[in-house]
């Protein structure tokens, strides 16, 4: 946006960039977790087999997590614009190319590692450019892009559910990949670099510390301790909640919606996360919320019937989402706008690399004991990890924050 914009519109625009980044963060991430709902149907359409389409989603997770660190520090460079829009050509590209896929090799190359590589370019320069954006009332706009994200599940996904009730899975993607161009391309359109980082353009200030120092700094190894951990805690119980219901006696159906119940408790806790962030602090709230997280993900243990498990999905969802946007805002509190699609790039890389971890070792847990117990004991102590880890920003000196206000 110009630097002559009056001050008043670009107080109003702010809140067009969260409405925006919330929208293509939920239609690309909702494109990504289509591939549960057309599990069945692309295996029974190809003899594929369930572990070899499923290792598409695994490859994403992969790709998203390389991919994250290059598409924000290259929108610390080009713009956040250029690359939300590269990932999205790219996004719908990967969609038609899996649904033409006669291989599964050619289904997990397109489906898993070029649609994860896209999904990377919305993420971490929609949140990087969110940050910059505002000074005040950044935890709010943050877990609003967030909570846009957390839409995907409630959206995205009964859309794919009731297109392969009509449509084969090839023609399900490539709907899918169609409404990708038609909602996201002209909303990436309207993402805008922050203005004060505008207004250096021409002649940029000399930086405070160069990206070399921040990703040696303190402050950046504990965001990606942090967010490592953070996720290795509550990805395994997320994937594994249907499944540790169906085997405590719940019916299958009851036990999916066990899962909504979490989602939807989820876009609460980023509401309420993100005004508490803003009214105390990210840090502190953070550190509150990842406790909580641990204790809750133990509770799992004494879920028994249908009601204990609402409770227990309701807290957690409530927890372990609400945590998440914090990340952003701590890691602007603490290093300079013009680096910030690679710091937290690179803290959507360690959240990525945790999130991989949580499936599969629940899965060698439970084919190893016949039970989700220890599961849920190592996501509470994986958890009290990522608490004492967080305890650590509120040990960092005060200038950190202050010299790199906008």
């Amino acid at each position: 946006m110009p630097d002559s914009t009056p001050s008043a519109l670009r107080e109003h625009y702010r809140w067009i960039i969260v409405a925006a980044g919330g929208l293509l963060g939920c239609v690309a991430i909702g494109a990504l977790f289509s591939l549960p709902v057309l599990l069945r149907p692309i295996s029974l359409d190809t003899g594929w087999s369930t572990t070899g389409i499923s290792t598409a989603m695994t490859v994403a997770f992969a790709a998203l997590a390389v991919g994250s660190m290059f598409w924000g520090t290259l929108s610390d460079r080009i713009g956040p614009r250029q690359v939300v829009l590269a990932g999205t050509v790219l996004l719908i590209t990967g969609l038609v190319l899996a649904s033409v896929a006669t291989s599964l090799l050619a289904f997990q190359l397109w489906f898993g590692a070029l649609v994860g590589v896209a999904a990377a370019a919305i993420f971490a320069p929609l949140m990087a450019c969110v940050t910059g954006w505002f000074d005040t009332r950044r935890s709010l706009a943050v877990s609003l892009v967030s909570a846009g994200m957390g839409m995907a599940p409630l959206t995205m996904s009964p859309l794919a559910a009731w297109l392969v009730q009509a449509h084969d899975w090839r023609s399900t993607l490539q709907v899918i990949a169609a409404v990708v161009a038609a909602v996201m391309l002209p909303a990436a359109l309207l993402i805008r670099r922050p203005p004060s980082l505008s207004q250096a353009a021409a002649a940029p200030p000399e930086p405070d510390m160069t990206v070399g120092q921040a990703l040696r700094s303190a402050p950046f190894l504990i965001l990606v301790l942090t967010s490592f951990l953070t996720c290795a805690t509550h990805s395994g119980p997320i994937f594994h909640t249907v499944s540790y219901a169906v085997t405590c006696g719940i019916p299958l159906m009851a036990a999916v919606s066990i899962y909504s119940l979490e989602g939807l408790a989820g876009m609460g806790g980023r509401l309420v996360f993100g005004l508490l962030g803003d009214r105390f602090g990210a840090a502190r709230i953070l550190v509150l919320a990842l406790l909580a997280q641990a204790v809750v993900a133990l509770g799992y243990l004494y879920a028994r019937e249908l009601g204990s498990f609402y409770t227990v999905a309701a807290l957690f969802g409530f927890t372990y989402a609400g945590v998440m946007p914090l990340f952003a805002v701590i890691a602007r509190e603490n290093f300079p706008l013009h680096m910030m699609g690679t710091v937290i790039g690179g803290t959507t890389m360690a959240s990525s690399v945790g999130m991989a971890l949580g499936p599969v070792l629940g899965g060698l847990i439970y084919d190893a004991s016949s039970s989700y117990a220890w599961l849920f004991i190592g996501a509470f102590a994986l958890g009290m990890g990522a608490f004492l880890s967080a305890l650590m920003f509120m040990r960092l000196p005060q200038r950190a924050g202050q010299a790199v206000a906008a």
